[in-house]
């Protein structure tokens, strides 16, 4: 685990449901945002493959996994394609409600593959990303990141315009051998769009996760400026204040994330930072 990781394990408590944060900080640590446009990497993720049929093999509930089990079955005679993908949709359901998202993905990338449209690439390649941002192992990062671009790259060829599944694809390389590119894409998604959300907000989380606090506050700056209402971002804002030293400004921050919430997690790691003032 990352030291930053350790160090910052207070920020985690309130990302539960927040597609990306898990993986973001444990990415090559890359300077982000400096105008001489250097980076650093001082950890790269292994490549590697995975076994798809290992990949939905988790333990389960045995009356879910004879329910997974049967459905598996019905979707393996299936012939009409229809009837084959709404059972690839409902065996992916159930496997992201049992936390399984890379067995979901595997589902639904089965009906991909068989009606070839761009409704199924994207929700193999969205799926293929939720699970990516859940993984831990380099091995099955890098290959969940491998599936997610070769789906969402399809979806793009099409419509270029989406920077919402840009910015996917943007994050998987972040993860890769080359985050440069990465970090070259989110570039370019917010000087086509200036307040794009989650290119403003994964760049700040990026910068912090560099330790370059000061420009990730700028960051986050613009994010709420645009978009008041992303919790995150207003925490993550307070966070950067505090780690910049900009004492008043965190103490201030603090206190409107407090004024926007009262998820319990939330307010205790606030009050954390706080008694920390």
């Amino acid at each position: 685990m990352p030291l930053f990781l350790m160090k910052k394990s207070q920020i985690i408590v309130i990302v539960l449901g927040l597609i990306s944060i898990v993986v973001l900080f444990s990415l090559p640590r890359v300077v982000v945002d400096n105008d001489e446009g250097e980076s650093e990497i001082t950890q790269e993720t292994s490549s590697g493959s995975v076994n798809a049929e290992d990949l939905h093999d988790s333990e389960i509930p045995e009356a879910t996994r004879t329910k997974l089990s049967e459905l598996a079955f019905k979707m393996d005679s299936e012939v009409n394609k229809e009837k084959f993908a709404s059972l690839t949709d409902t065996l992916a359901s159930l496997y992201a409600q049992a936390g399984k998202f890379d067995s979901a993905a595997y589902f639904l990338e089965q009906a991909a593959l068989k009606l070839e449209n761009v409704e199924r690439w994207e929700k193999a390649g969205v799926a293929y990303y939720e699970a990516y941002t859940f993984a831990l192992n380099d091995q099955k990062i890098a290959y969940l990141a491998d599936k997610t671009r070769t789906y969402l790259t399809k979806v793009l060829e099409i419509d270029p315009e989406r920077l919402d599944l840009k910015t996917k694809v943007a994050m998987t390389y972040v993860s890769s051998s080359n985050p440069m590119q990465g970090i070259a894409m989110l570039r370019e998604i917010l000087e086509e769009d200036p307040t794009n959300e989650e290119g403003l907000f994964n760049m700040g989380v990026l910068s912090m996760q560099s330790g370059q606090y000061k420009r990730a506050a700028e960051r986050f700056e613009e994010l709420i400026r645009f978009h008041p209402d992303h919790i995150q971002g207003q925490f993550y804002l307070a966070v950067s204040y505090f780690e910049s030293k900009q004492n008043n400004k965190a103490k201030k921050q603090f206190q409107e994330v407090k004024n926007m919430t009262q998820d319990p997690m939330v307010l205790a790691s606030v009050e954390s930072y706080l008694e920390r003032l």
